[in-house]
């Protein structure tokens, strides 16, 4: 999302807003000010906060945050377009013919992208998020926490950690040698160092992927994970079987021989239908 929110500055900082246009109107989870009072107002970049995207609009402290959640993309549309494509969620055009208009969009069946027209002092949904996960104040929970969670459950959790998701907790945990089953309060001293450590490289790998990229966000995204997703392929640091468990909405890849000492840990949707 940082990669991103950096290109996204480049197409559209200083460019005077011509229209949002929501595609998906369940999409736009508030009403006042509404997108129409922005005509007009200039962009000045587009930054970033946990995974809502936050686009600051003339200078007052009114921005639109976007959240594009799992199946949310972004296309930079060169030339311009007005189409009401499927999977549509908003368009943002400028006054400046020249530039491209930015679409946010979804694949797949669910619709959980978002976005938010937020006026002077109303910070909406970032109210509850957590701090960054390379903040000194997420630094300090995890090396003198005692939250009795699993550590994969913490870094999911935005209002624990803003930015994480899946595909980095995943990989963080077996780049720091640990379960996804531990919990914080379990963790040495020395393993919290490495947690954190972790957190980190992870992060900046994928930072340095990402900047990589051109436009916008295609819908193939987190091909530079390690672990995450790879279900079934080589661990690249052992030479093991890559194994996951399996929940509802998603699951948690992991390295038996890394990070559980050769254990495999149950996979409770297989065991239910096995019964």
């Amino acid at each position: 999302m940082q990669a991103l929110a950096e290109r996204l500055t480049d197409v559209l900082a200083g460019a005077e807003i011509a229209s949002l246009t929501a595609i998906q109107f369940s999409a736009l989870k508030t009403f006042a000010p509404a997108p129409e009072e922005l005509r007009g107002r200039r962009i000045e970049r587009v930054g970033r906060r946990g995974k809502f995207l936050v686009i600051d609009v003339g200078g007052d402290g009114t921005r639109v945050l976007v959240h594009l959640s799992q199946g949310g993309r972004v296309t930079i549309e060169k030339p311009p377009k007005s189409t009401r494509p499927k999977g549509g969620v908003v368009r943002i055009t400028t006054a400046d013919p020249d530039r491209p208009s930015v679409l946010v969009h979804e694949y797949g069946t669910e619709r959980k992208a978002a976005w938010w027209v937020l006026g002077p002092g109303d910070d909406g949904p970032l109210t509850t998020l957590g701090p960054e996960p390379l903040s000194d104040e997420f630094a300090t929970f995890v090396r003198t926490g005692t939250d009795g969670r699993r550590v994969h459950t913490i870094l999911r959790d935005q209002h624990t950690v803003a930015g994480m998701g899946r595909g980095y907790t995943d990989d963080a945990l077996h780049r720091a040698k640990l379960s996804p089953y531990a919990s914080l309060k379990s963790l040495s001293a020395d393993e919290r160092e490495r947690l954190l450590t972790a957190i980190a490289d992870v992060l900046a790998d994928g930072l340095e992927h990402e900047r990589a990229r051109k436009g916008g966000l295609p819908p193939k995204v987190g091909d530079h994970w390690v672990v995450h997703g790879r279900y079934g392929q080589t661990c690249p640091t052992c030479g093991d079987d890559l194994r996951r468990v399996s929940y509802e909405a998603y699951e948690v890849t992991y390295c038996p021989t890394c990070q559980n000492d050769g254990k495999v840990l149950a996979d409770r949707r297989m065991s239910r239908l096995i019964r």
